[in-house]
């Protein structure tokens, strides 16, 4: 190592084994030795090497003087991540980083069976990585014994805040040790984490890196303007003209993943898929195809942007635009880790160009603008891949010498290099011909439709004629398509059709002497094109403002009329004089009759307050008199009454064909009946409801 470690020498053996020879900015300031046991609050970018470097940050406070760890008991550090991918990354990472220690590590995972994590944490953990839900269910169970915590270490806070575990996360810092030592490592620091540092970190360090070369230096931007139906095209040109180790994919829905994966798998890439809605097993053997090289191709939703690391990993597309520039940043991380190069590709249709500006812009990143490749570039690209290939200045090996010979004899030179390109493409996915996106998103000019004939049906607007109802009319009794009609105007009394002339006489000949459409349907044949009319005019007498206009002199505009005088009603108060038995003025006593008007506080007649109203006069409450029958009142009438509450609706009122009787039916055609169903229990509609139970008639 060219930089001395603050760690023992057990972990430094380990990096070097790992071919760690020079640390990342993150891990050198993490390791840094002022930092000493202090809680840290670590921003760095993606893909920088933070797992290894709170892997060295907690090595002293775990080991203490030892260089490796004792018998497994509780577990004496804690792990948690957002996802279970990153858990099990990082149970990886660390099992190599502390292997040589003797360390024991864990891991506690949704999806993953709970009975084994359980017998497993019993047995003693040194380390133990989990996701914030299934950490809960241990703790509250009683699984994992908190009592020895030293460190808790929290990756990729910000996303588990985004993803909702606040809660679990305050819950699982409270049930830990206050003497613990908490690092909290995140690409953003937003408030909300700053919020939880000051509550559960006591005088933590700030630590911010950032690379020389800016935000993802190693990684190269295309953005890449397509026409909208070219999107999924564009990939599989992308795919094959990058021709990558590894690539994913990255859709916003896991519909869009299920699509694209079959569709490549069709194309014959080597594809898996890694969705929120596949099982834990399915996940990590999609991961572990791409690690083994099995597959090539990963479609994913944001599920793979955080924290997963794919070694190799030269190429990410996105399918779709992410929504924010964190998840851009998050999502091309994937790529130009640990110093390695890498290519983040945006399909960007022609109207999403200004997203794509505006998330590039606050990600603070710089694409590269222009087209997808074309098939005549990916074919370009893989010729050049060809003739760069090692098997050409290979020598001939003893057991083809006869074989070559024996072509070489049989075929030409041009014949042999044919059929070996024919071969080679045949192995791979044909590129796609891509149209212009800047003329896909131009509007195309109407073509001329053509000399033409005009028609006159005697149906309009009066008799709610409908475009869509004559032109499948049309189309079915002159035996033409659409294409062959032009425009259609409705008028008030009559429409008009215009349709091709090459058309008219097989038109005319299906039609038949008789013009008719239909029965009471008419075309007669015009001999130049119609005179239109405007639409028509507003009726009147609609209650709406008078249309006043300017005067043509200098008096200034029109006055408004001045409203009717409010009618006066003094006279008739001033006439008004009580009854001749009661002065004016006097206190007002009830009636003169014996009936009181109210509830007194008393009760009436001596009976005490609060007797139920049921008992009122010996009266049973169902028949007090004037309470409607039916639903509401106790037992129906009789058989076939009426409900008191089934009053008939009123009528409600249609204009035009938004009256569904009223709407345009031809000539000599049946007409739709405007009769409701029968009620419910009816017999189709006579007499009167069964039971007296049904729904009224609507005259809707």
């Amino acid at each position: 190592m060219t930089k001395k470690l603050p760690v023992k020498k057990t972990i430094a053996a380990a990096l070097e084994t790992q071919g760690y020879h020079t640390l990342t900015p993150v891990q050198e300031a993490v390791t840094a030795p002022e930092l000493g046991e202090a809680d840290l609050l670590v921003s760095a970018q993606t893909g920088s090497g933070k797992t290894v470097g709170f892997g060295l940050a907690i090595a002293p406070t775990l080991l203490g003087e030892d260089d490796t760890f004792g018998a497994a008991g509780a577990p004496l550090a804690l792990i948690i991540a957002p996802t279970r991918e990153l858990a099990l990354q990082v149970k990886r990472e660390f099992i190599w980083l502390y292997g040589p220690a003797g360390a024991v590590i864990a891991s506690c995972v949704g999806g993953m069976d709970m009975r084994e994590e359980r017998r497993t944490l019993t047995r003693g953990a040194h380390v133990v990585v989990a996701t914030p839900g299934r950490l809960v269910d241990h703790i509250k169970r009683g699984s994992i014994d908190m009592g020895s915590l030293r460190a808790v270490v929290l990756d990729e806070a910000d996303e588990m805040l985004d993803l909702g575990f606040r809660e679990d996360l305050e819950y699982i810092l409270g049930e830990a040790p206050e003497s613990r030592r908490t690092l909290m490592f995140s690409a953003t620091v937003p408030a909300a984490i700053a919020k939880l540092a000051k509550n559960f970190q006591r005088d933590a360090v700030r630590v911010a890196t950032v690379s020389d070369g800016g935000q993802h230096a190693d990684i190269e931007y295309k953005a890449m303007t397509v026409a909208p139906r070219d999107a999924e095209n564009a990939i599989i040109n992308v795919l094959r003209f990058y021709d990558a180790r590894n690539a994913i994919v990255f859709c916003n829905t896991r519909a869009m993943v299920a699509r694209l994966t079959t569709r490549f798998s069709n194309r014959g890439f080597s594809v898996v898929a890694l969705s929120g809605e596949l099982t834990q097993n399915e996940r990590t053997h999609a991961l572990q195809s791409m690690r083994d090289g099995r597959a090539r191709v990963c479609v994913a939703t944001d599920v793979a942007a955080r924290g997963i690391d794919l070694p190799g990993l030269e190429l990410v597309i996105h399918a779709e635009l992410p929504n924010n520039s964190d998840t851009l940043l998050h999502r091309s991380g994937r790529t130009g880790r640990a110093g390695a190069k890498g290519t983040s590709a945006l399909i960007v249709p022609v109207k999403m160009r200004g997203k794509a500006e505006r998330l590039l812009r606050f990600a603070k990143l710089t694409a590269e603008w222009g087209a997808p490749p074309s098939a005549t570039e990916v074919l370009a690209r893989d010729e050049e891949r060809l003739l760069v290939d090692t098997p050409w200045n290979d020598p001939v090996s003893e057991d083809d010498e006869a074989f070559v010979n024996k072509l070489a004899t049989q075929f030409s030179a041009p014949q042999l290099a044919a059929a070996f390109l024919r071969v080679h493409r045949e192995r791979q996915s044909a590129p796609e011909e891509l149209s212009d996106a800047e003329d896909a998103a131009k509007p195309r000019p109407r073509e001329a439709f053509g000399p033409s004939v005009w028609f006159s049906v005697n149906v309009g607007r009066d008799k709610n004629a409908e475009a869509r109802w004559l032109l499948p009319l049309l189309c079915k009794a002159g035996g033409i398509s659409k294409d062959d009609i032009g425009a259609i105007r409705i008028q008030q009394d009559q429409s008009y059709v215009e349709i091709l002339k090459s058309s008219v006489d097989g038109f005319l000949g299906r039609v038949g002497s008789g013009m008719e459409l239909e029965a009471g349907t008419s075309i007669t044949q015009l001999a130049q094109a119609p005179v239109l009319s405007g639409p028509p005019p507003r009726k009147s007498g609609g209650g709406g403002k008078p249309d006043y206009k300017a005067r043509d002199d200098d008096r200034g505009p029109r006055p408004k009329p001045e409203r009717a005088p409010k009618k006066d009603h003094g006279d008739a108060v001033a006439d008004w004089k009580p009854k001749a038995d009661k002065p004016a003025g006097a206190p007002y006593k009830g009636k003169s009759d014996d009936k009181p008007r109210g509830k007194p506080k008393g009760g009436f007649e001596g009976k005490p307050a609060g007797k139920p109203k049921s008992n009122y006069e010996g009266k049973p409450k169902s028949s007090y008199e004037g309470k409607p029958k039916g639903k509401f009142g106790g037992k129906p009438a009789g058989k076939g009454a009426p409900r008191a509450t089934d009053a008939a609706p009123a009528k409600r009122s249609f204009d035009g064909a938004s009256d569904p009787s009223k709407r345009f039916t031809p000539p000599g055609a049946k007409p739709k009946s405007g009769k409701p169903h029968a009620a419910k229990g009816g017999s189709k509609g006579k007499g009167a409801p069964k039971g007296g139970g049904g729904f009224p008639k609507r005259d809707n």
